[in-house]
């Protein structure tokens, strides 16, 4: 009854979600430990009203017009989307048609794939570096109409160079380049003021992480005017209910709030990823809310289904490159202290350090 292609593909799977009762350790789709500002709470209780009864405003203009005060950039060069989700759907319907060419790194976020595959466009999937580096010159070798650069990327918590990026942007002669900075906020920098520097760069941001939103389901979008002009074409004539658009502007006039929030998240992800290192597991830098932890060769299936059992979710990625890792979202430092002396039970026996005594020796030392 449906397109072929649609048949064919492979759908996107989100991280398991716990039903309503069950006690779980939620470390597993990398969402914010702490709430968000009081004053979200309040705005959205003061939106129920009758007003409900109305469409809300095409464009968001409460949210876009926040956001143009935080980030300093006009209105017009700002759309918003029901998380950022729909942004990368918007690209990929704007962008591709049968055949086009979209290309990224691998492994990323993986509901690129599942876009791809709705537009039944080509997807040029290029391996990281072994450093988890973005393989930047083969990229812009490909010249694809749309390019995409997780930044930080997940599941690995890199971050990309802005220079780097740049020159990617040069050297794509007016194709899109999307930076997708759904975790940026966790990081040393960013990649916003390229937008205005470049005429086919797009920058997309989540309130979903940082802001501590993930079910309000918002997301920014930043390009040149002509841009979002064509980006509107292509998405829903009211993609955000009211109450989202009050919440997200009351987020973004608050954002001292979620800065704090975001350094206690920081501080935990450096305990951890110190921990996780001193068992023997390698762990990249992250620069997002999660930390990856892999022991090569190893395939941790088994050490997230034991993790599940005793109540504690992380995400595992059976079939890709990167089955021997487990990627962690940090949580509150009570949460981490139990995955963590969960994770050095289940995981001892494929623990490099207690295979070798390294670590009594640490311990001692």
């Amino acid at each position: 009854m449906f397109r072929e292609a649609i048949r064919r593909m492979m759908p996107y799977r989100p991280g398991e979600q716990p039903r309503p009762g069950q006690r779980l350790i939620k470390l597993n789709t990398n969402e914010n430990p702490y709430p968000p500002s009081p004053r979200v709470r309040r705005a959205v209780v003061g939106a129920l009203s009758d007003a409900l009864r109305l469409y809300p405003s095409p464009r968001a203009d409460e949210f876009l017009a926040a956001a143009s005060r935080l980030y300093e950039f006009p209105p017009e060069m700002i759309i918003a989307g029901n998380g950022s989700d729909e942004l990368l759907a918007m690209l990929f319907r704007a962008a591709l048609g049968r055949g086009d060419k979209v290309a990224y790194a691998l492994p990323t976020y993986s509901l690129y794939d599942t876009l791809a595959a709705v537009q039944e466009a080509k997807v040029v999937a290029i391996p990281l570096e072994a450093d988890f580096a973005i393989p930047f010159a083969a990229l812009a070798r490909e010249k694809a109409r749309l390019t995409i650069v997780c930044s930080p990327n997940s599941p690995s918590g890199t971050l990309a160079a802005v220079d780097d990026l740049a020159r990617l942007a040069c050297a794509l002669e007016g194709r899109i380049l999307a930076v997708d900075e759904a975790y940026v906020d966790f990081a040393d920098y960013n990649a916003l003021h390229l937008v205005k520097q470049h005429d086919n760069v797009v920058v997309l941001r989540s309130l979903s992480k940082s802001f501590s939103l993930a079910g309000m389901r918002l997301g920014l979008g930043f390009g040149r005017a002509s841009v979002v002009e064509d980006l509107l074409k292509v998405k829903d004539s009211y993609n955000l209910n009211r109450l989202a658009v009050t919440a997200g502007a009351a987020a973004l006039a608050d954002a001292k709030w979620m800065r704090r929030n975001v350094e206690r998240v920081k501080r935990t992800r450096a305990a951890v990823s110190g921990k996780l290192r001193l068992m023997g597991f390698e762990v990249p830098e992250s620069q997002a809310n999660f930390v990856f932890a892999r022991i090569a060769g190893q395939d941790m299936a088994p050490i997230a289904a034991a993790l599940r059992r005793r109540g504690i979710l992380v995400r595992h990625f059976p079939g890709s490159i990167f089955s021997d890792a487990i990627r962690i979202t940090i949580g509150t430092p009570a949460e981490m202290e139990t995955l963590l002396k969960v994770l050095e039970h289940v995981a001892r026996p494929i623990l490099p350090n207690y295979r070798n005594g390294s670590r009594r020796r640490q311990q001692r030392a």
